[in-house]
């Protein structure tokens, strides 16, 4: 690994080095005008941004220190710096450097003598965040920007949930100063030539370091959860009145009770074994084909049609093969197709709740699992194969995680979702909930998109 991180680096220096030279013999007036994408690209890599328009409000130094902050403190806090210019109008600034970024954190930004903050709510309470701007926002804590994106990032670091993102390099990225010259990427190119590859493999051991953490804490969340499936399971096979040698037991009959067993001692190794959250499916998977085994054993027995192989009941997957796709809608999303029990086909008939499967969401709190943090997804994915399970999920918060690309990427097909404590540092790209990114610029004419971000880009004071 290392071998191959080395040759790599080189190759990377060489091409800084090209830019950086090119940089220097071209005239500042030719660089294209930076924008709000350009903002959120940066951010991507490291937790601040200075638009070289704004470098009179942030030197190098002071940017160089902001970073080395928030990344010891491997929080998910994002700050920019930006001109007052057409470039970045007040009106959606906020939403739109979040969007564009597409991380779920805590982002501040000083526009010209402005500022205003802003977060997801997982990562940081919307009263907290305004509480936090109103303080910093304040004459007589801060006078400059440095001082009050130090006051800010100080609060927000001791608050804000979750972990930085993977993307972070951790080694920070200069912009070039008020002459144009590229003074913060010469200061960075000096950096990583002085700490070569020793730097890289030592973020990248951090970034195990930390993934590891996160699985560990995911799948003990889960197997709280699988052994009560496995349990439930076991109970079913012992109530089962079956015995392989009974009058009117033929091979068939056998074959599916033999498969039922053998699902529910998969199941139990898989467990045993498991070490990753995306293990887990394996385990649910095994169950639901145990289960679909025994709805089958009972037909054949009973002298009933034998069942079309169906997905389980969604409300919980403890109840079996479903037997009706019904149209039910969850709080505060859109009407869907579920597959549903014959039990909770009645109850959702009757106007009564289904009896949803339960867990533990923090706090000692159980909620539905469509409602719960990303931990579930690997869970609910070994019952629910293919492409079935987002769109039953559409709309809900398991849902929207498992649409992302950190579950593709990450953790292969939406099994697992990253962030510590599932707070913050997660990539959600567009898909967020934007009543966190409200507020407005008090002294430009306000933001104009409402949410969670009382007061406002009050430079008025400064």
């Amino acid at each position: 690994m290392r071998k191959r991180l080395f040759p790599t680096l080189l190759a990377g220096l060489l091409l800084i080095i090209a830019a950086a030279a090119l940089a220097l013999t071209s005239p500042a007036s030719a660089a294209p005008a930076a924008t709000i994408n350009d903002a959120a690209q940066a951010l991507r890599e490291d937790p601040v941004y200075v638009d070289p328009g704004a470098r009179d409000q942030l030197s190098v130094a002071d940017e160089k220190a902001l970073e080395a902050k928030i990344l010891d403190a491997d929080k998910p806090v994002f700050v920019a710096v930006l001109p007052d210019t057409e470039a970045f109008p007040e009106e959606g600034l906020l939403r739109t450097l979040r969007s564009d970024t597409g991380i779920t954190g805590v982002y501040a930004i000083r526009l010209g003598d402005g500022f205003n903050a802003g977060a997801d709510p997982q990562v940081m309470p919307t009263r907290a965040v305004e509480n936090l701007t109103a303080s910093v926002q304040n004459p007589a804590t801060a006078t400059d920007a440095t001082s009050q994106l130090n006051a800010f990032v100080d609060r927000a670091v001791e608050q804000a949930r979750g972990t930085a993102p993977t993307s972070w390099s951790g080694t920070g990225g200069g912009t070039a100063d008020g002459s144009g010259a590229p003074v913060g990427g010469l200061i960075t190119l000096g950096a990583l030539v002085a700490a070569g590859g020793a730097g890289a493999y030592a973020v990248s051991r951090r970034n195990k370091r930390r993934k590891a953490e996160e699985e560990r804490i995911a799948l003990d969340k889960l197997r709280v959860v699988v052994d009560e499936d496995i349990t439930a399971y076991g109970e079913t096979l012992e109530r089962l009145d079956f015995h392989p040698a009974e009058p009117g037991a033929d091979d068939t009959m056998r074959g599916d009770y033999e498969r039922a067993l053998d699902s529910y001692e998969t199941a139990k190794t898989k467990m045993a074994k498991a070490e990753h959250p995306s293990d887990v499916r394996g385990v649910t998977q095994a169950l639901e084909d145990g289960r679909f085994s025994l709805a089958v054993l009972e037909a054949r027995r009973t002298g009933k049609e034998i069942p079309a192989r169906r997905p389980p009941c969604f409300f919980d997957p403890r109840h079996g093969p479903s037997v009706a796709d019904v149209r039910w809608t969850p709080s505060g999303g859109a009407p869907r197709e579920v597959p549903v029990c014959a039990a909770d086909e009645v109850r959702l008939s009757q106007g009564e709740d289904p009896m949803s499967r339960m867990v533990d969401v923090g706090d000692g709190n159980r909620r539905p699992y469509w409602e719960a943090g990303p931990a579930y997804g690997p869970w609910a994915g070994g019952y629910f194969a293919g492409g079935l399970l987002p769109a039953l999920l559409m709309g809900t918060m398991l849902g929207s995680l498992l649409a992302t690309p950190a579950y593709a990427s990450e953790y292969g097909g939406g099994d697992f979702g990253a962030g510590g404590e599932w707070g913050g540092g997660d990539f959600s790209g567009s898909d967020f909930d934007s009543s966190g990114f409200g507020g407005g610029f008090g002294d430009g004419g306000g933001f104009g998109d409402g949410g969670g971000f009382g007061g406002g880009f009050d430079g008025g004071g400064f």
